[in-house]
């Protein structure tokens, strides 16, 4: 009898979002006049930059034509658009990273669980908590975590917990771990690191021999000038971190699919005989065995983001969302409910009313007012008593769903 990966058992619920879109479909057919406004999945809603669908345009009429046409293309993306990742994102913040050290990807999510692929097994890995789920799942699913407890956490894994009481900040642990898991501006939080925090975690990681996995898919939505942008902004980073970052928010390509990750070539981990091994050599081999490169259009599109019309557009797209934000933030915290975040991020993050649980409120929203959010517990242990709004929706909806929610809580 063919046997399963028994660590997917540990898993004791579905995915986070797929059990919102569940219990939201329920509610739906139950009541099928009802005007549902979804604030819960950071899905984005506004059109591709015009800059973007018109370089797309382009190169799907260059797929027509045997002169131009592209089949396969390099695995890990084309030059012509990590020599502009690597000069706007990087270069042009003083960050020494070059194009060679940047892999074209079609997701951050895809990246973040792929990379354990060239990890050991027995690694201490810590995670901030609350957490984007990714992180801890595909570590469940590639069977470095015991199973879960009655808080859903994992044995196995080291949890560092952000909150109010600690001004959601990820503090170093008194413990020597191997991977760490830093994701900022913060999913869910929206709280964000400084200089000096990113100096900690770094000088850390030196010392104990770790790697961190940045993820700054929402760095495009930092405001203040004091905050890092990447986390190669810290010097001794490039010694120990690897960097995911995305398309997907603020260029809107949650449907069309491009990110990156940045592994700098001097970044190494240790072998079982003490040799220390090129990190970039074995995410290279990885995506050249097991991913075939993101198409040739999708790459033009995000090409386009850096010309002077598209940075515009995106510039606008991502005050969009931040004034989405501001008014969500400002408009709940008129009505006496607590909130963090949707400063320098797209969620804010809310401290439940009236000492109600997190998948409570969320079921108390839906039911009463028919808006959709993230129950915080979803995200951790320490998400217990949160829950995370999305500025990521049409203004139209945003101003209908605060009314509603300010008009019942």
């Amino acid at each position: 009898m063919t046997t399963i990966n028994e660590n997917y058992l540990k898993l004791k619920a579905g995915y986070l979002f797929p059990e919102i879109a569940r219990r939201v479909n329920a509610f739906a057919q139950a009541n099928p006049d009802a005007k549902i406004i979804r604030l819960g999945i950071g899905d984005v809603t506004e059109p591709l930059p015009t800059a973007c669908r018109t370089a797309m345009i382009k190169a799907v009429e260059e797929m027509g034509d045997r002169a131009t046409f592209k089949g396969y293309g390099p695995e890990q993306g084309y030059d012509w658009l990590r020599e502009k990742i690597a000069a706007h994102d990087y270069q042009a913040r003083g960050c020494e990273v070059d194009k060679s050290e940047i892999f074209i990807s079609d997701g951050s999510k895809c990246d973040t669980g792929n990379i354990l692929d060239i990890f050991g097994n027995n690694n201490t890995i810590a995670v901030t908590d609350p957490v984007y789920p990714v992180y801890v799942d595909t570590n469940v699913m590639a069977g470095h975590t015991g199973p879960a407890n009655e808080a859903g956490e994992f044995g196995g894994l080291v949890y560092l917990p952000i909150t109010a009481e600690n001004n959601f900040t990820a503090q170093i642990p008194s413990q020597k771990v191997d991977i760490i898991y830093l994701c900022f501006p913060n999913n869910p939080t929206g709280a964000v690191a400084t200089k000096e925090h990113l100096k900690a975690w770094v000088d850390y990681a030196k010392a104990n021999g770790s790697i961190i996995f940045f993820d700054a898919a929402y760095e495009a939505f930092i405001s203040d000038p004091e905050i890092p942008h990447s986390i190669y902004e810290i010097e001794g980073a490039r010694d120990c971190a690897i960097e995911f970052r995305s398309f997907s928010k603020n260029a809107g390509f949650t449907g069309t699919r491009c990110a990156l990750t940045v592994v700098p070539q001097t970044l190494t981990a240790q072998a079982s005989d003490g040799t220390n091994v090129e990190l970039w050599k074995l995410w290279n081999r990885r995506q050249s065995t097991k991913f075939n490169g993101v198409s040739y259009i999708i790459q033009r599109g995000a090409e386009a983001v850096y010309s002077p019309e598209g940075e515009a557009q995106i510039k606008a797209l991502v005050s969009f969302y931040m004034s989405n934000a501001k008014i969500i933030r400002e408009q709940l915290t008129a009505a006496g409910v607590q909130v963090y975040g949707g400063v320098n991020a797209p969620y804010v993050w809310v401290k439940t009313p009236n000492s109600l649980s997190s998948w409570d409120f969320f079921d108390h929203l839906l039911q009463t007012v028919n808006v959709v959010g993230t129950p915080g517990s979803g995200f951790g242990a320490s998400g217990e008593g949160y829950f995370r709004i999305s500025a990521f929706n049409s203004r139209e909806n945003v101003e209908e769903a605060m009314k509603r929610i300010t008009s019942r809580v």
